[in-house]
């Protein structure tokens, strides 16, 4: 798939979101053969959660995976972006005092369980949205037109929340499997609920799916949604109010001197 072809927005439909969420899937679910990985010693393939989980079914249109820091569920994300053949828009890597070699080997040992062949799709990341904004502002240079896909205002003259939600409203009215790692961190409370708004419009529509790793309790509320937890291996399903985001901004809102004595 060209990097390129991600990025045209077309026309759609949608229907309003019932109180499930049973739109069809793109992609069935994600095998992991860890009895082929090269190495056991070595990131990512040293992770727990990725040596004893063999399978994450998706059986929803909204699919969350959450965790602590350097669980494994962002980097499961990116390797599968790379196994469904998405692009990640970035930068090159600055020279680093140590190669790990089977950084980005992850994805050669994913099977990727499409429901009816594979649709195109996109990896967002909020620390690499910024490469994709400048690109397209050197293609509004030589073409306009292309502002219109995204509000018809460039995502270099708003703010961080505010071009992040442009992008997210323009570009899932394609059909398509789309992974976003932590796409809450531009955004505020208010935007979020915006955001479970268009999770729910284009999912229900039949043509989007999402796995999104994050951190937000808000987000982690979109009705219908599945969550796994990569705390524990294997990856396990979690109930919302299991979630450790719950239980702490519950607990902090309820009782926040009790958590600020602890620092």
């Amino acid at each position: 798939m060209d990097a390129f072809d991600c990025f045209t927005p077309v026309g759609y439909s949608a229907r309003k979101f019932a109180d499930r969420n049973d739109a069809p899937m793109h992609l069935n679910g994600v095998a992991l053969h860890s009895s082929d990985y090269p190495t056991n010693e070595h990131y990512p393939f040293n992770l727990p959660v990725l040596r004893l989980t063999e399978r994450i079914p998706f059986t929803s249109a909204v699919t969350f995976f959450v965790g602590e820091n350097g669980s494994g569920k962002s980097t499961l994300l990116q390797a599968m972006s790379r196994a469904c053949g998405i692009h990640i828009w970035q930068e090159q890597f600055a020279t680093r005092i140590r190669h790990n070699p089977y950084e980005n080997r992850l994805s050669r040992y994913l099977g990727m369980e499409w429901a009816d062949g594979r649709v195109p799709g996109s990896f967002f990341g909020s620390d690499i949205f910024k490469n994709f904004a400048r690109i397209l502002e050197e293609w509004a240079a030589a073409d306009p037109g292309q502002l219109d896909y995204f509000g018809g205002r460039s995502l270099l003259t708003q703010s961080h929340g505010q071009s992040t939600m442009s992008f997210f409203r323009s570009r899932f009215r394609v059909k398509g499997l789309y992974l976003l790692d932590e796409p809450e961190v531009a955004l505020s409370p208010r935007s979020q609920l915006e955001l479970i708004d268009v999770l729910m419009e284009t999912g229900a529509a039949g043509h989007a799916q999402f796995i999104i790793a994050t951190h937000s309790p808000i987000l982690l509320a979109c009705p219908g949604a599945v969550i796994y937890s990569f705390d524990d291996a294997p990856v396990r399903p979690v109930p919302y109010e299991e979630t450790d985001y719950y239980k702490i901004y519950k607990g902090f809102l309820e009782d926040r001197d009790s958590f600020l004595k602890r620092s």
